[in-house]
């Protein structure tokens, strides 16, 4: 297999521990700006439609491709097809599980304060992995995260922090996050396997952010993002979602929390 290019970001994150998969090849909005539109297509219809309005997401996504293209960093095949993205947005973090965000919202939006306000970032918010539908479960996620350390130890960050959507607390809606975060295998390892592998890959879980990602619409619009119909105020379970929708008829509202578990990689 070919070397990368001195001075890529590819040759850089070797540099700093980062193994591909043969064959695959790594890059950055930086480097490829016309891929763009390709990691928007590779992104497109992988989650349900309510989760594509968040009102946050939706603001500072651009605002990650906009200020930071060098840390949205895209996995090619040996055809040149987007198999796998991550985005990650800088903050400044003191290091401790105090000063952690509160949920995910919070962490983009203090990132795009903190480049606003010149403070100089010290870690590295983790924001998404997607990995193609087709190929999921050949271990591009692990690659993914493993890039996004190499690029924090790259830039000379003290972690990489992550608000991790559970992939499996979809099944176990009612279940408090607070308790899910704490379910183990009998190996002893974390019962979700997006938790378990950034705990395999060197991540200690801090708490759980019950209120990580917030959406709100009116009742018709969760009809039009669901397909269902709410006959009264209440929960309601949705697919996909790791909590319920409430739903407010009286006052045209419905709510939904998605819930994550935070974890720092540290990079000493």
């Amino acid at each position: 297999m070919a070397a990368p290019e001195p001075g890529t970001i590819e040759s850089d994150l070797r540099a700093h521990g980062l193994e591909l998969p043969p064959g695959h090849t790594l890059t950055t909005l930086t480097e490829r700006p016309e891929l763009d539109l390709l990691v928007d297509a590779h992104h497109a219809g992988l989650w349900e439609p309510f989760m594509t309005e968040s009102e946050v997401a939706n603001r500072m996504f651009p605002r990650a491709h906009l200020d930071w293209p060098d840390h949205q960093l895209v996995l090619l095949d040996a055809a040149g097809a987007v198999v796998a993205t991550s985005n990650a947005m800088p903050l400044a973090w003191d290091g401790t599980d105090a000063d952690l965000p509160a949920s995910w919202d919070e962490q983009v939006l203090r990132s795009a304060a903190d480049v606003d306000a010149g403070r100089a970032p010290t870690t590295l918010g983790a924001m998404l992995i997607v990995v193609g539908r087709n190929i999921r479960g050949g271990g591009l996620s692990g690659t993914m995260l493993q890039a996004m350390q190499a690029a924090g130890r790259a830039a000379g960050y003290r972690a990489v922090i992550a608000c991790v959507r559970p992939t499996e607390k979809h099944r176990y809606p009612l279940i408090p996050i607070e308790r899910y975060a704490t379910w183990t295998r009998d190996d002893g390892l974390p019962f979700d396997p997006w938790i378990r592998l950034h705990v395999r890959l060197g991540g200690r879980i801090v708490r759980a952010a019950p209120h990580s990602m917030e959406i709100r619409g009116s009742a018709a619009d969760w009809e039009a993002w669901t397909g269902l119909t709410f006959p009264d105020s209440g929960d309601y379970i949705l697919p996909t979602a790791t909590s319920p929708v409430a739903i407010d008829l009286e006052r045209d509202i419905g709510v939904y929390f998605d819930q994550n578990v935070w974890v720092v990689h540290d990079l000493a």
